[in-house]
């Protein structure tokens, strides 16, 4: 699919070679786990069918999760013409749109592609943005759709779900059933969980670093479409500074999602170092925006210069 989002090349290569290198820790996995567990056809129909229900269901999976259903123009009718105009612009398919009943300001996108992509928006992000702010965050996640690194996003995780979730498995077996079990079943249990909890450690800051600069790209790619680039970084600093005030108990709910959000669902105190987060600082992306703004001449805002 090509669209008038501003292409950007870092991005694909950037996004290749993630999924290669997972790509390696993901057979070297696969065949651990065949050695280790000794069914070939036990850990590929396991694995394959996890994939295969990650990929095909990811959309759905990420609206239960966050309470969101599709809604029509009817139902929201301001929502539906912002997203119109936008993929009129980008000349792009128009992906269905939902509304998750959240008052945590944040929007995401997600899904395989772009005849079957959903962007969602919570009830406290419509309530908080003005239309042309609300445009910009559209437009952000409508470029992760058009430069396709929701998809690669979805199956890169894919591994770490899997590492992580064999690593809770093997620790409450040992837990619970050690005491059934001879020495080579618990070493072999042991060796299990090790290369999970390494695969399940390469996958996190392989992933984390290819979604803190796709949201870079995305903020650029959504201020050139809109032209906006201070509308943008507005809503960014209006967001940020909203969720900040959200209740922690709150927050977990949504952390999960970090890597999709416009914004990480970080409460105030929060100290996360910059290896470890699924988003630059938003100092460093409002620092992009300036520039950005810099570079289209763009001219000031009513109310004061960018943030």
């Amino acid at each position: 699919m090509r669209s008038r989002f501003e292409p950007d090349r870092q991005l694909t290569a950037r996004m290749a070679v993630t999924m290669f290198l997972l790509g390696l820790v993901y057979v070297a996995f696969i065949a651990a786990l065949i050695v280790l567990l000794k069914s070939v056809v036990l850990v590929v129909v396991i694995a394959g069918g996890l994939l295969l229900a990650q990929f095909w269901y990811s959309d759905r999976i990420a609206l239960y999760a966050m309470h969101g259903r599709l809604v029509t123009a009817e139902e929201q009718p301001e929502l539906h013409g912002v997203i119109d105009r936008l993929c009129a612009t980008a000349d792009m398919p128009k992906p269905r749109v939902a509304v998750s009943q959240m008052d945590l300001p944040n929007a995401f996108a997600t899904g395989r592609n772009a005849d079957h992509a959903v962007v969602c928006v919570t009830t406290g992000l419509l309530r908080r943005l003005e239309t042309e702010e609300l445009e910009g965050v559209l437009a952000h996640e409508l470029s992760h759709v058009a430069h396709r690194d929701v998809a690669v996003i979805t199956i890169a995780s894919f591994l770490g779900v899997i590492a992580g979730l064999i690593v809770r498995f093997t620790f409450y077996s040992q837990l619970f059933g050690g005491r059934n079990r001879d020495q080579n079943t618990a070493a072999a249990l042991a060796l299990v969980m090790a290369v999970s909890a390494l695969v399940y450690a390469l996958s996190f800051l392989l992933i984390r670093a290819l979604s803190r600069y796709r949201e870079l790209a995305a903020d650029r790619a959504a201020a050139m479409l809109t032209g906006k680039p201070s509308v943008l970084a507005s809503a960014l600093t209006k967001v940020s500074g909203d969720v900040a005030r959200i209740p922690t108990q709150d927050l977990r709910t949504a952390q999960a999602f970090n890597a999709f959000f416009f914004t990480p669902a970080l409460g105030p105190g929060t100290t996360v170092a910059n290896l470890f987060s699924t988003h630059p600082s938003l100092e460093r992306r409002l620092e992009a925006l300036a520039e950005l703004s810099a570079e289209l001449g763009e001219p000031g805002r009513p109310g004061g210069p960018l943030p």
